[in-house]
């Protein structure tokens, strides 16, 4: 097909002729498809038509039941997805395409494990990237915007390379979260740096999404580095991979778990034991990430050579913490002087890691978070590091991430509200 063709559903050509001189005036105007009384304000060269039908414009079909936004073009410029005619030149900003591929070699089992019973894996790509998938065999269709639609033969192409194995449950889920987000993935993620590589006892450990990427990144450069954002975003699971890390290379002499005991609304009364036993409970997904990373064995040693510790946060107090990998975790339940108090704990060779959710806060009603005080007193303070997590991190079950965005979205309405 030419330039200054489109094809319509039933597959015929129509020929628009180019505009001889059709310059952009103005800022962008977003539209639907221009026809009889559709579409916003359109600048076209020296003529305006707002919400009429232009003269000799034919306007835009829909492709799918999928827009893109009408947009005034440059002169001479007719690419796909444009339609000219004696009085205008409209763009698609969202260009609709239609991209055809096979994988070779052919291979039913990988591709039975690539698509999912019945396709349900394509359909779950459907609705993530908004895009219309069908195939027949080996060779696959991708209808959708441009951008989407190069993502998912992206995404298809390199499952098909996992699939020479059976594909774990979250395996998919993972990697959309990647796909999603394309561009917070070139603004985080710099440009040229290679993928960070820790060493723990997992081998497959890296980030899953670009503000991941981030925080691992400022946790290695910075001494003290806040990790805030929903649960379900590997906040507390990365900084305990980077203190193993700085443990198996001799960077720090010894970890230190902390966090403030303070129930999540429950009273659970005093705790039998000595203090580790009273202190365990506070402390489980601390040790959950510890067992992943290092092996029940090797943590039973570390403790009983004094490589790991764990306390509460009030026995931090009057302490100065040399050659450690400090993390506190569920830091929102502290309060401004325990913050402080923590943080002025810090010695020479130190690390220290504080993860916590604003939106957890299980303080008594009237008590102000010490992590929403530090986030604000400390935000400018040159060598503190700050990632914020969105909806958008969470590498849990994807319901996780729709149950965040639906309290965030209350939250906002209340905000407003107030």
């Amino acid at each position: 097909m030419q330039a200054g063709q489109q094809t319509d559903d039933g597959g015929h050509q129509r020929q628009h002729r180019r505009h001889p001189a059709v310059q952009r005036q103005g800022p962008v105007h977003a539209g639907r498809g221009v026809g009889p009384g559709r579409g916003r304000t359109q600048q076209c060269g020296s003529d305006q038509h707002d919400g009429e039908r232009a003269p000799g414009h034919r306007g835009l079909r829909r492709n799918g039941g999928i827009h893109g936004a009408a947009l005034c073009g440059r002169a001479g410029a007719a690419r796909a997805g444009e339609c000219t005619s004696d009085n205008a030149l409209v763009q698609l900003s969202a260009v609709i395409v239609i991209l055809r591929f096979s994988f070779e070699p052919v291979d039913n089992t990988r591709l039975a494990r690539v698509c999912g019973s019945l396709d349900a894996h394509l359909r779950d790509i459907e609705a993530a990237l908004g895009v219309k998938i069908s195939r027949r065999d080996a060779e696959f269709r991708v209808n959708g915007p441009k951008a989407a639609a190069e993502r998912t033969q992206s995404l298809l192409e390199a499952l098909y390379e996992r699939a020479k194995r059976p594909l774990a449950a979250e395996t998919l889920q993972l990697a959309l979260v990647g796909a999603k987000a394309p561009d917070q993935v070139e603004a985080d993620k710099p440009v040229g740096d290679d993928p960070l590589v820790l060493r723990t006892r997992r081998a497959d450990l890296s980030a899953r999404t670009p503000r991941q990427h981030q925080y691992l990144q400022q946790i290695l450069s910075h001494d003290i580095t806040f990790g805030l954002g929903p649960a379900g975003t590997g906040k507390t699971f990365l900084a305990v991979a980077c203190a193993v890390d700085a443990l198996e290379r001799a960077s720090v002499q010894r970890i230190i778990l902390t966090r403030p005991a303070v129930e999540a609304g429950e009273r659970l009364g005093f705790l039998p034991g000595d203090l580790t036993q009273k202190v365990d409970p506070y402390l489980r997904p601390l040790y959950d990430a510890l067992y992943d990373l290092l092996g029940f064995d090797r943590v039973t040693k570390a403790f009983e050579k004094g490589q790991l510790e764990v306390a509460p946060l009030a026995f931090m107090r009057g302490r100065t913490l040399n050659h450690a990998f400090v993390i506190l975790d569920e830091a929102q339940n502290t309060t401004p002087e325990q913050m402080k108090m923590f943080l002025t704990r810090i010695g020479f060779g130190s690390k220290c890691v504080v993860t916590g959710d604003t939106s957890q806060i299980d303080l008594p009603r009237g008590t102000q978070s010490g992590l929403i005080d530090a986030e604000h007193v400390l935000a400018k303070v040159k060598g503190i590091a700050m990632t914020r997590f969105t909806s958008a991190d969470v590498v849990r079950h994807p319901l996780v991430a729709r149950i965040v965005e639906a309290y965030e979205a209350r939250a906002l309405r209340e905000a407003r509200e107030a």
